[in-house]
């Protein structure tokens, strides 16, 4: 009997490597190549590319059990952890994937197969939602698979909102792939509170979803247009944890296996008797999310994914101090996570030495202030005069005891008071104006470095270089020794690494010694030292003689954009006046941006000239050209301090042909020829006469332009057109739709006047009263209040009460003539109706209109209006 959850995650993979699925093994937690993202949040994340066209696989179907995070940004379930049954920070996401293979009949089949058969769940305790249009999907559930209508739940969209902005309708963005999503829910019994999707009661923890089936169908366009996709796909999600509950005949998932032994575990070190107590479920799941960061290259810092690392540990440690922890407990669990899932994810086993380093480390630093800090935070609930801490308070707590403000806030809530979150963000917004930039070990760390020692970089011409090491740190301060393991800083007596300045990131690379390595992530400035970030992998010593190599090929790519924004500079001066001046940049090895002082958007024409004078300066293939010179002899030649550094008296001067002269310190190409092809991506405004351009260049240019490519022939094809006529065509099927959709509506307004022509026989008499009240079924829901208008012209003087049923929801709408208004109010009238359906309404005396939902009650709530009318006249 399948029961555990490893026999879930197995029996789930085998069941879709039967129908041909490739089992895929998990991805990272930190998505690769996507700023978008803090965290894979998702099973589809290693999966973006292949749907949205840009990357393909030697597959079509893939199955998968992807471990996630959800604790920052968009996707954040942090604050609810530990005080619900099912939010995690980390959890598995049971996937199966469709590149344009099958589509909806089979998705749905592999789906019901899996739970009725390989699961054997009793087909009674499960029911469906369905977008609330998508009849395709109900029907194949309803006559392929069998499921009674009475458990098929159409969900729209969201009352008030936009047009495909539902439960049940999933987009990848504002743009791009989207579709339609069914979900399968699943009944936990009457003896728990809540109600079926779709219902008030859905909120309620009965009716649990446990799979959703997402069909990317279609591509929508900018104007919200959807158009067909060529290839459909299907991207799936099921939570192990969530499955895994049910198959254990247990409610919350902090019952299941996964979760017990670690809450068993946890109580054992803190001595706690009571297993249900709600912190040893935060540590529970806080121990998972903690060491699969750590295990995926993620460091505790103060800012991105570091940041979130360190809060979630922070948070783990403030349970354990309420449990009255006696000694440093948390990473002592990672023994109990390998345990229990190193069969899965080998990487928890192989890396525990470190992951329990790390934790321990964090561990002890905030244990040396986390008793301080409570005491703070008691004194000032105590002193609180009403249920709020004040914004400062919470930023004291943060800034001087590393309290984030979302562990004040969990503190304070179990107080039954608030935190004031935007006074708090106030404090914050200043230090981040006073913060450093660059470092990865987080700012208020970096103003504690200092160093004396004075770096020599040979990177000009080298790209590696022998070295001695001169200096190490930390986060405790200057070490002899950097362990394994280890974060810190390694200061060299000479590089061939770049720092960061000027715009130009620093190097990576790598700096070894013998057996031992020190990966380097990042190189900053340090005063006249230059300090490698990074982590080591092995014993880094104190005055070892190392070799330091730079990472080449990102150096590369790197260098052919910074030439690149050299000519950028000369070509905006070039074609659109001399009053351009740089107010900022960034040159990585991924792209440039460059922003520069304008009054007005660059047009599209000016763009173009911009970029074909740059790429012709490319073409000329000039050479790269330095000298060293005093800085008012440089200022005669012409040049410009392209970064706006602060320059000594004698400067380094980069010349490209006789078109760009600049003062910079960076590295470039040694002639422009290699720069091969630049392209602009983007050019917006960021700023009050301040302009933003971003740039590609080298391969990344061919990229974009074959995505560009590919995206024209894309929409030839979706208009059958070629690449030189697509253009017309689109323009025609544009105007064709315009005048569709006029007709339409002219239309729609014939029918509605006839239809309000054929009903003003049906109104009868009420005290000498004309009154009209109908339900006005199969008509358009904005037509309505031209049909009132229209039966209130020709009642002359009466009262009209129309209503129609619109799938699951209801239109209603009141209209009273104004002779009539003094004894009848149109809100009311409406309002009184609405109520029998399940909303609510009202509006002016003499027009009103409301909703509701439940259409089932709109002929009995239609039916009360002669009574109520009768009494007010």
């Amino acid at each position: 009997m399948i029961k555990s959850s490893a026999q879930i995650r197995q029996a789930f993979l085998n069941h879709f490597a039967k129908e041909q699925h490739q089992i895929v093994a998990s991805s990272s937690l930190v998505p690769g190549n996507d700023a978008t993202l803090l965290f894979t949040n998702a099973g589809m994340v290693p999966f973006k590319d292949v749907f949205l066209g840009a990357e393909s696989r030697s597959y079509t179907r893939a199955t998968s059990s992807q471990r996630c995070v959800r604790a920052g940004g968009k996707h954040n379930d942090l604050e609810n952890v530990g005080y619900t049954a099912r939010h995690h920070t980390f959890f598995e996401m049971l996937g199966n994937f469709s590149f344009g293979d099958y589509f909806k009949p089979e998705a749905i089949r592999f789906a019901w197969s899996f739970l009725t058969e390989t699961l054997k769940l009793p087909v009674e305790k499960l029911m469906v939602t369905v977008y609330e249009t998508d009849d395709e999907a109900f029907e194949i559930w309803n006559k392929e698979i069998g499921v009674p209508a009475d458990k098929i739940v159409r969900i729209g969209d969201k009352p008030g909102g936009k047009k495909f902005e539902s439960d049940n309708f999933w987009s990848m963005g504002d743009t791009g792939p989207c579709g339609p999503c069914t979900e399968i829910f699943y009944d936990h019994g009457e003896h728990i509170w809540g109600g079926p999707p779709g219902s008030p009661e859905e909120d309620g923890d009965r009716f649990i979803e446990i799979w959703n089936l997402v069909f990317m169908q279609f591509n929508r366009q900018a104007d919200g247009s959807l158009d067909n996709l060529p290839k459909p796909s299907v991207d799936t999600g099921m939570g192990l944890e969530r499955i895994a509950a049910i198959m254990q005949g247990v409610h919350s998932n902090y019952e299941i296996d996964l979760f017990q032994g670690l809450i068993k575990a946890a109580a054992e070190l803190l001595d706690v008797k009571d297993l249900n107590h709600n912190s040893l479920k935060v540590i529970a799941d806080h121990i998972r999310s903690c060491s699969f960061m750590i295990a995926d290259g993620v460091m505790p810092s103060n800012e991105g994914r570091g940041y979130v690392l360190r809060r979630i540990i922070r948070r783990a440690i403030r349970h354990g101090h309420k449990l009255e922890a006696k000694s440093h407990f948390f990473h002592k669990l990672v023994a109990a996570l390998a345990q229990q899932m190193g069969e899965a994810y080998p990487e928890l086993v192989k890396q525990q030495a470190v992951i329990e380093k790390i934790l321990r480390i964090e561990e002890e630093q905030f244990g040396r202030t986390l008793d301080r800090g409570m005491a703070l935070l008691e004194d000032i609930i105590a002193g609180l005069d009403g249920k709020q801490i004040a914004g400062a308070d919470v930023f004291k707590l943060y800034d001087t005891y590393g309290f984030p403000a979302d562990l004040t806030a969990d503190i304070a809530r179990e107080r039954e008071i608030t935190i004031d979150e935007s006074g708090f963000e106030t404090h914050m917004q200043a230090q981040r104006e006073r913060a450093q930039q660059a470092s990865q070990f987080g700012t208020d760390y970096n103003e504690q470095l200092k160093s004396e020692q004075h770096t020599s970089f040979t990177g000009y011409t080298n790209s590696d270089y022998s070295a001695t090491v001169v200096e190490l740190f930390n986060d405790q301060g200057k070490v002899s020794t950097l362990g394994a393991g280890e974060k810190g800083v390694v200061v060299l007596d000479n590089t061939p690494f770049y720092a960061e300045s000027g715009g130009q990131v620093g190097d990576t690379g790598i700096i070894s010694a013998g057996d031992a390595e020190f990966e380097v992530t990042d190189t900053v400035k340090l005063g006249n030292a230059f300090a490698h970030h990074g982590i080591a992998r092995g014993n880094i010593q104190l005055n070892a003689r190392v070799k330091a190599c730079i990472d080449a090929e990102r150096r590369a790519a790197i260098v052919k954009n910074h030439t690149a924004t050299h000519l950028l500079h000369a070509a905006l001066r070039n074609v659109l006046g001399d009053h351009v001046t740089q107010k900022g940049s960034l040159v990585d090895d991924e792209k440039l941006r460059f922003d520069f002082s304008h009054f007005e958007a660059v047009t599209s024409d000016e763009l173009r000239v911009i970029e074909q004078l740059v790429n012709q300066q490319i073409r000329n293939n000039s050479q790269r050209e330095t000298a060293l010179m005093q800085i008012d002899e440089a200022k005669a030649k012409g040049a410009m301090a392209l970064f706006g550094e602060k320059y000594d008296d004698e400067v380094r001067v980069v010349t490209l042909g006789d078109f760009s002269t600049e003062l910079c310190g960076g590295v470039h190409v040694n002639a422009t020829g290699e720069i091969g092809l630049f392209k602009i991506t983007s050019e917006a405004g960021i700023a009050a006469g301040v302009r933003r351009i971003e740039a590609v260049t080298g391969e990344a240019a061919l990229a974009f332009v074959e995505a560009q490519t590919d995206t024209l022939d894309a929409i030839s094809a979706l208009v059958k057109s070629d690449r030189a006529n697509a253009l017309t065509k689109v323009e025609q099927a544009i105007q064709k739709a315009k005048q569709l959709e006029k007709e339409v509506a002219q239309l729609k307004q014939k029918m509605a006047a006839q239809a309000g022509s054929d009903l003003v026989s049906n109104a009868i008499e009420i005290n000498g009263v004309k009154a009209l009240v109908a339900n006005v079924e199969g008509s358009d829901p904005k037509a309505l209040r031209d049909m009132v208008d229209d039966l209130k012209n020709k009642l002359g003087s009466g009262i009209v009460m129309l209503g129609l049923a619109n799938g699951s929801k209801v239109n209603l709408i009141a209209g009273v003539t104004k002779d009539l208004t003094s004894q009848v109010k149109a809100g009311e009238l409406v309002n009184m109706v609405a109520q029998q359906v399940g909303g609510k309404g009202g509006g002016r005396p003499d027009m009103a209109q409301a909703g509701g939902s439940q259409p089932e009650n709109l002929d009995s709530a239609l039916a009360s209006v002669q009574n109520w009318l009768s009494e007010k006249l």
